[in-house]
Formats: structure tokens, C-alpha cells, sequence
């Protein structure tokens, strides 16, 4: 097991990566840009070291500097959490070079998976339905061949990355012609790839992702899935698990299919399978993420399963104990996230309590709140036994977390689980549009 980590991350998750670390009796080492010198988690770190200027280009994201901070603390690993390098081969084979372990999959498998038009090929050969796509496009005119034999609309996406960044959708060629440019700068200016591709968009229909763990020993399980189909510019808002619009028998064949799928991949550590489900009900796969997802504690109040200690683990090469039979896949947990909506000093903060409640979040009296990083403040979740209990919870939680300092989106976020169609489970990826 490694004895000490850097965490090349902030906010919430650097947050959430130390307090698994010592719980499992392993140093940290936070890294910080000056402009979070006074962050939670540098407080909270064995040691804290400072990276570099407030943008991320100069601390976050700058490679040379994370490996020298985890060189001078000889700290003998590095979580990469998720966002910033935590999809970057070429960091991932720094670390490698440099003698630290990587906490996620190797330089090699991210350079193979990271690729959305290349893993959907891979993903088809494992048995699953992929959604009609094309390889990294070349031109605007092979674009609008590939929207012409696919039909009207087809989304431009970035081969690269994620979190909803070089997504274009175009409902005509008009539209095409004119989204072509933009996806290739919105691609290359968020992940320093232009590349993008094609695929034909599927509507209505669900955003289900599947969590899956995996080791190096030919064990896969598949942890549920989620429902994240509420979001605003592909950029989820709500999460829950179980997804009501998933029976228990989809459920099965959707985890089966999962698991024969991450073993035919051959991958190793956390990730997470994305599906779109049409009003068919079938799961037409859309791309993997080779990291920790933002919602990944949706499934942790769930299962029980603590998926950062596996992910240390797992990197570390011990082998996965349990199998999804005898992991606790009842209940309903729902996740909301709170995102900032302005930068500002926190004035006061009130956080919920009680049984089967928490909140992820990197917030003190006196926080910060900087304008260069992403917005995200907080992940209220809840756990109880039924779904409408659930909603009940949240809508009780949401009303008492109070954020003084800063405008966020909790009253948003309450309007959200008391629209009737989210109480009813009836939404979709077009549950935003218009609000």
C-alpha cells in the first residue's frame, strides 16, 4: 500500500480523497495554487505545497509542477481526482517515469480509451449497442456526409474529455456547417484537442451511466446505475440511484452486460459506463470515463462501497473481495449539486445533519469562493428506503442548507425535485429546456 499521496486536485474532492486517506493511515500531501492558499484542504493535508498563480494553466494544470511537489514531498503516489490531468496520458506517464504511482489506469489505457470514437468500436466488439457514430472527423464536408446517411439531429462531441465541454448539436446542415468550427475550438481550447466526432442524437431519452470497478486481477463489478439525466448544457445538475425508469430486469441485463464489457476492456481501477436508454428502453452506449465521476458518491450512499479507497487499492494491486450479489443495491439515494453562481467570501455556512445525509464540500466561514475555477461547491446527498422518501429528504435538506456570501443554485435545485414530472420519474434529458 503506498505510504503517502499528493492530490493534484482542490475543492470538494481534495476534500474527499484526504479524509479517505486517513482513514486508511496514508500521508498527504495537498497541492494549491495562491489563490486557495487558505483552502480546506491544504488544513486538512500532512502537507500542503503551493503549485503555482491562480489559473489553472499555471497550477492545476501545469504537469511539471504536480510532479515536482509529489518528488519533493516523495510522496509515492498521486490522485488525480477528477477534472484538470486526471484524463492526461502524458501525466499519467510523467508519474510512471518519475517512479509515482498513478491512482487510475495507465498512460496506455487512457491513450486508448479517452478516444470516444475509438473506445465505441471497442465497446461494440464487447457486445454493446453503440450509438451510429464516425471516427475523429476531417472536415466540415465529412461531417454533413456522415448527418446525411445518419438523419437529422446528430451531435458534434469532442473525442476528448468531458464534462459536457465540445458538445454541438446541429437539427440541420445549416446548423452543422456553423457548430462545425465552433466544437474544434471549444474541444481544443478545454482538453488541448481539437479533435471531434460525430454521432446521431438520440431523443428523447435517458443519460443512465453505469459505476464499475475493476482490478488487475480479472475481477469487474458493476455498482448500479445512475440517472443523471437532469442538466443544463449537458452539465448534470441531479443524480439518483436506482433510475426509476429502469426495471429490475433491465437492471440485470444492463450490470451483466457492463461487467462482460469492462473485462473484454481489460481495464483496471474506477469508471463509469454512459448510456443513453431510448423510449424503447434499449442502452445504446455513448463513452467510458477512465476516472472518479463528480456523482460518484451517489453510489457510495447506496452500496456502501467506498469507491476512493478502492480506487487506492485497486492501483496498489489488491484485489477486489466482493462481487455485485452481495453488494446492497436497495433504497434510492439522490444527489444535488450546488454550484456557485458568483465568487465571494462565505459569511456563514449551516449544513444538514442526521441519519443517511451528507455533503461533500470544501466551504468553511471564511472560504473564498475564486472565479477561475469550476463552479461547483457542494454535493448534498440522502439515502432512505423509497425514492419518494427520498425526494422528501432532499426537498427537507435543501431547505435548510444555508450558504451566506455567495449566490448559489439551492433554491434551483429545490424547484427541480418538486417539479411534479422528477416526483412522477418521468423526465428526460430535455428536463431543463426552458427553464
Amino acid at each position: 500500500m503506498f505510504s503517502k499521496i499528493l492530490i493534484a486536485n482542490r475543492g470538494e474532492i481534495a476534500v474527499r480523497i484526504i479524509r479517505a486517506c486517513k482513514e486508511m493511515g496514508i500521508k498527504t500531501v495537498a497541492v494549491f495554487s495562491k489563490a486557495d492558499r487558505d483552502m480546506l484542504h491544504t488544513a486538512l493535508a500532512d502537507e500542503a505545497i503551493c503549485i503555482g498563480e491562480a489559473s489553472a494553466a499555471d497550477s492545476y494544470l501545469n504537469a511539471e509542477r504536480i510532479i515536482s511537489a509529489a518528488l519533493a514531498t516523495n510522496a509515492s503516489a498521486i490522485h488525480p481526482g477528477y477534472g484538470f490531468l486526471s484524463e492526461n496520458a502524458g501525466f499519467a506517464s510523467m508519474c510512471r517515469s518519475n517512479g509515482i504511482a498513478f491512482i487510475g489506469p495507465s498512460a496506455e489505457e487512457m491513450e486508448r480509451l479517452s478516444d470516444k470514437s475509438r473506445i465505441k468500436r471497442i465497446a461494440a466488439e464487447a457486445g454493446l449497442d453503440t450509438i451510429p457514430g464516425t471516427d475523429t472527423l476531417s472536415s466540415v464536408e465529412e461531417a454533413l456526409k456522415a448527418a446525411s446517411d445518419f438523419g437529422y439531429p446528430v451531435m458534434l462531441k469532442a473525442r476528448s474529455g468531458g464534462g459536457g465541454r465540445g458538445i454541438r448539436p446541429a437539427f440541420s446542415p445549416e446548423e452543422l456547417k456553423e457548430a462545425y468550427p465552433l466544437a474544434v475550438a471549444e474541444s481544443q481550447a478545454a482538453f488541448g484537442d481539437g479533435g471531434i466526432y460525430l454521432e446521431k442524437c438520440i431523443t428523447p431519452a435517458r443519460h443512465i451511466e453505469v459505476q464499475i470497478l475493476a482490478d488487475e486481477h480479472g475481477n469487474a463489478v458493476a455498482l448500479g446505475e445512475r440517472d443523471c439525466s437532469v442538466q443544463r448544457h449537458h452539465q448534470k445538475l441531479v443524480e439518483e440511484s436506482p433510475s426509476p425508469a429502469v426495471t429490475p430486469e433491465m437492471r440485470e441485463e444492463l450490470l451483466d452486460k457492463a461487467e462482460k464489457a469492462i473485462k473484454h476492456i481489460g481495464y483496471t481501477g474506477a469508471g463509469t459506463l454512459e448510456f443513453l436508454m431510448d423510449s424503447d428502453g434499449r442502452f445504446w452506449f455513448m463513452e467510458m470515463n477512465v476516472r472518479l465521476q463528480v456523482e460518484h458518491g451517489v453510489t457510495e450512499i447506496l452500496t456502501g462501497v467506498d469507491l476512493v479507497k478502492w480506487q487506492i487499492r485497486t492501483a496498489a494491486g489488491v484485489p477486489i473481495p466482493f462481487t455485485r450479489k452481495s453488494i446492497r443495491l436497495k433504497g434510492s439515494a439522490i444527489e444535488c449539486r450546488i454550484n456557485a453562481l458568483t465568487p465571494g467570501e462565505i459569511k456563514a455556512i449551516h449544513i444538514p445533519g442526521g441519519p443517511f445525509v451528507r455533503f461533500d464540500t470544501y466551504l468553511e466561514p471564511g472560504t473564498v469562493v475564486p472565479p477561475y475555477y469550476d463552479s461547483l461547491v457542494g454535493k448534498l446527498m440522502v439515502f432512505t428506503g423509497t425514492r419518494d422518501e427520498a425526494i422528501r429528504k432532499m426537498k427537507a435538506y435543501l431547505c435548510e442548507l444555508v450558504i451566506e456570501g455567495i449566490r448559489t443554485n439551492i433554491e434551483e435545485e429545490l424547484d427541480i425535485v418538486s417539479d411534479p414530472r422528477f416526483e412522477s420519474g418521468r423526465y428526460d434529458t430535455g428536463f431543463m429546456e426552458g427553464r
